[in-house]
């Protein structure tokens, strides 16, 4: 429904109905004008009794001086007032938020949020209406100007009734632009200069429920803005999340962000956080404004802390514009009402002045204490009561503590006392002035969307028309003392106390599980203490005990104890307590069974000693396998000269420490000129495969000196193989003859990578005959090729070690050997075999190589 006047033309309805709309729209207008018109004065009638009690002067002298600064600055009387009260002293009013606890109050994003809400978040008007602008019909809303923007914020502060409705009001007016907020956030300063949040708009429930407490650490920018007093502008995501902790998710939600300090009384309370989805800086103007909006929010933050209503201990309270009715601005309790002159000895009144007297009383008390004044109906029946007071320990259902309460209605903050026999007992003790003591009750609450029942007793006494009430939680203790319980059973530990003059022993049940005993065998005493410990830690032991009752040196020592279950192993922790003589009088302390966490140490220990056993045992034997292959495949200091040819030998064991390879090879000088060249490898490491290869070597040889074929002698190699001790050793071989004569290489293979031939600078791999690996079959077969060497050419023999890589196929590890070959091999000399190896194998060389360079020198032609 709204206020616009019904034409009777358009209207379709009876005249006499259009006329009783007309006259309702008129009625709600006026009496919407006249509730701004009391919260605006209740704001100057504050404004004006802070400069009384300040300077003495009258009220008129007051007033005059209010229009003065607001001329002087270029501002509004009601924005001039709001700045004033941001100017109050911190000792005259405490800040407006306590430290204890901040409450997340939902806005309209936490609609599925637990617990009462003291506000509804409402959806903003248009820009331009937020700002006090009108837009035509068919044009666009036009930007306000600073001034009639903060003259409509400060009217609309007048009504605000906490921080949280601040920061609603701060983004309905700052949405629009030029501002164009997206999110506001308020912060308050706790006395040990953490952050609380106050009060948000535009954020949602899941970011205000992370950001509700903001310790004292680095990097949040709000923090530095109450810190250094100024004003921090946040303009680039990128290089800002380098810097702080940016609020959201992601935090690039928003691009600029803006923190401005909220000064009262000469200090920093509060920091005002303005999010925007704008990517573009802040203009001058705009800062302008935004400090502008930061001293109106010390005025309103510190007008809404002040008590909330007036407290009437003798009579029946009046309508108040306190209580809570939703839409009803909350009038200050600092000045008269409006229309009354302030009091010279209490500001707010009398009653406000005994409200204060009472809060002052509950800030001291230790336990939760409220002071109810009952609202009632016009028929004087009492419908809610109000909380006028509340000691810091008082909290409700949603979490609010203290002076946060105040001004709070009861069943807003406990909910489920209606009907109840506490809510029944309230009205008797009202009624009859007789203290009411209530048994222990179950009161059922939801906290983080968990149902939880805690356990209290209450007590009620009338205070003139109000009521104090008291009450105290039965669930401490217990609490308490199952906290305790898990500890011990979580930590498999318990107390001990032997109590040195009376004799009396104090245990915890745990300990009798640690001990395996019996509960009802009860303690034992500290000389007898754990139980049955092994003759080997008893000594040990019974020294430190001495020590203990002796010159009172703690004790913290591992012991083992034989029980039911088998042996156990226990801390035992203990100190005594000397009396004025310094004679022990009581030793406690605790007892822990850390037998799984021993176990696993000796466990570990003993594994280590293994694998350091094993690892001698392994270089031990890599020792003799070096040395026996050192003696069995000696490598020459230089080039072989055989025959008309040069041969260079490189062999190169693996980076392993542990492992000696079956590489081996062959060149010699033949009865009748012949020369005979053979390069191997051994499956394995090791002495097994050491020994493998000097059979092959010594075998191959003999066999091809003494006439067999090289075909022959593959096979009767591949036999041999299949009949030693270890009837799974495989080899591969290349094996060759030379005839000087007509330079021709006759050569068979046995599954291993072929010779690479180099010639006029050019590489090209052998093609290999048909051979398989010796030792994987019995009926092997083994074919013959020839190759003739030319004046200039290089013949390479090598094993797998120099081409393979774990993870790449053979075939580039080919590859990259002939193009390393036809760079550092040419025609008229041997080459560099160093530099060829340096080029092919990588650093961590996993294998053994062996490399044979047949070089037939180009003078030979």
């Amino acid at each position: 429904m709204t206020s616009e006047p019904v034409k009777d033309e358009e209207s379709g309805v009876a005249p006499d109905v259009v006329a009783l709309a007309k006259v309702v729209a008129a009625l709600r207008a006026e009496n919407e004008r006249l509730h701004h018109q009391a919260s605006t004065a209740a704001v100057l009638e504050r404004a004006k009794g802070l400069l009384m009690a300040r300077s003495g002067c009258s009220a008129a002298e007051a007033h005059e001086e209010l229009t003065r600064r607001a001329r002087a600055g270029s501002r509004t009387l009601t924005e001039e007032c709001w700045i004033a009260l941001g100017d109050i002293p911190q000792a005259a009013h405490p800040p407006f938020l306590p430290a204890q606890s901040v409450t997340h109050v939902p806005d309209v994003s936490d609609q599925d949020s637990p617990g009462p809400s003291r506000s509804t978040r409402h959806v903003p008007a248009p820009a331009a209406s937020r700002a006090g602008q009108v837009p035509e019909s068919g044009t666009e809303p036009r930007t306000p100007s600073p001034t009639a923007l903060l003259g409509n914020l400060s009217s609309a502060l007048t009504g605000a009734t906490c921080p949280q409705d601040v920061a609603e009001q701060l983004l309905d007016h700052l949405a629009g632009p030029p501002v164009r907020a997206d999110a506001v956030l308020l912060f308050s300063r706790t006395v040990h200069d953490a952050l609380e949040l106050a009060g948000h708009a535009g954020i949602g429930a899941a970011v205000a429920a992370q950001w509700r407490s903001v310790p004292p650490v680095g990097g949040i920018a709000a923090l530095d803005t109450v810190r250094r007093g100024e004003a921090v502008w946040l303009e680039d995501p990128e290089q800002d999340a380098q810097r702080y902790h940016l609020i959201g998710q992601p935090p690039q939600k928003w691009h600029t962000r803006a923190w401005l300090p909220v000064t009262t009384g000469g200090r920093v309370t509060a920091a005002l956080g303005v999010l925007r989805t704008v990517d573009a800086p802040f203009g001058e103007d705009v800062r302008e404004l935004l400090q502008s909006v930061a001293r109106l929010c010390a005025g309103s933050l510190r007008a809404g802390d002040a008590h909330p209503g007036p407290l009437r201990l003798n009579g029946r309270p009046g309508p108040s514009r306190w209580s809570g009715r939703p839409g009803t601005p909350k009038a200050s309790g600092w000045c008269a009402p409006a229309g009354q002159p302030a009091q010279p000895d209490c500001p707010g009144g009398p009653e406000a002045g005994t409200a204060a007297l009472v809060q002052a009383v509950f800030d001291v008390l230790p336990g939760p204490a409220i002071l109810l004044t009952p609202l009632r109906s016009p028929a004087g029946d009492v419908e809610d009561f109000r909380i006028d007071a509340a000691a810091p320990q008082s909290v409700d259902v949603a979490g609010r503590r203290g002076r946060r309460l105040v001004g709070l209605r009861v069943l807003e903050c406990y909910p489920t006392v209606a009907g109840a026999d506490v809510w029944r007992g309230y009205l008797r003790t009202l009624t009859t002035g007789t203290p009411y003591e209530g048994e222990p009750f179950t009161y059922e609450e939801v906290v983080a969307g968990l149902r939880q029942r805690s356990v209290y007793s209450v007590r009620a006494v009338k205070l003139g028309d109000a009521l104090v009430v008291t009450w105290t939680g039965h669930d401490d203790a217990a609490r308490q003392q199952a906290l305790l319980a898990d500890l011990q059973r979580l930590g498999n530990l318990g107390w001990t106390d032997w109590n040195l003059v009376t004799g009396a022993i104090t245990w915890s049940p745990q300990v009798h599980a640690i001990l395996d005993r019996e509960p009802g065998s009860g303690p034992l005493p500290l000389d007898a203490f754990p139980g049955d410990v092994l003759p080997e830690d008893a000594p040990d032991f019974t020294r430190a005990l001495q020590k203990l009752l002796g010159p009172g040196t703690p004790v913290d020592h591992l012991v083992r104890i034989t029980t039911r279950g088998g042996v156990r192993h226990l801390r035992v922790v203990a100190e005594a307590v000397p009396d004025a003589h310094g004679t022990p009088v009581e030793v406690h302390g605790f007892v822990q069974d850390v037998t799984a966490q021993r176990t696993a140490e000796l466990a570990l220990t003993e594994s280590r000693q293994a694998v350091l056993a094993q690892r001698n045992v392994l270089q031990a034997e890599r020792t003799v396998a070096a040395r026996l292959q050192h003696a069995l495949l000696p490598l020459p200091g230089q080039s072989l000269n055989l025959g008309d040819l040069r041969v260079d030998v490189a062999y190169l064991p693996s980076h392993d420490d542990l492992n000696v390879g079956g590489d081996w090879y062959s060149a010699l000088e033949m009865p009748g000129g012949g020369i005979l060249f053979a390069v191997g490898d051994v499956a394995g490491h090791g002495i097994d495969a050491v020994a493998t290869m000097a059979q092959l070597r010594f075998t191959a040889k003999g066999m091809v000196v003494t006439g067999s074929s090289l075909t022959g002698a593959l096979h009767r190699l591949n036999t041999l193989l299949l009949h030693t001790r270890d009837h799974h050793a495989t080899a591969t071989l290349v094996l060759g003859r030379y005839d000087p004569a007509d330079r021709c290489l006759t050569w068979v293979q046995a599954g291993h990578p072929p010779p690479l031939l180099v010639r006029h600078g050019k590489a090209e791999f052998l093609s290999p005959p048909e051979g398989i690996l010796l030792g994987a079959t019995l009926r092997p077969f083994f074919g013959e090729a020839v190759c003739r060497i030319a004046p200039g050419d290089h013949l390479l023999l090598y094993t797998d070690g120099l081409v393979e890589r774990p993870g790449e196929h053979l075939d580039e590890g080919l590859d990259r050997l002939a193009r390393a070959a036809e760079t550092e091999l040419s025609a008229d000399g041997p080459g560099s075999l160093d530099t060829l190896l340096s080029r092919l194998l990588p650093d961590e060389q996993r294998d053994d190589v062996c490399l044979l360079d047949i070089h037939l020198p180009a003078s030979s032609a």
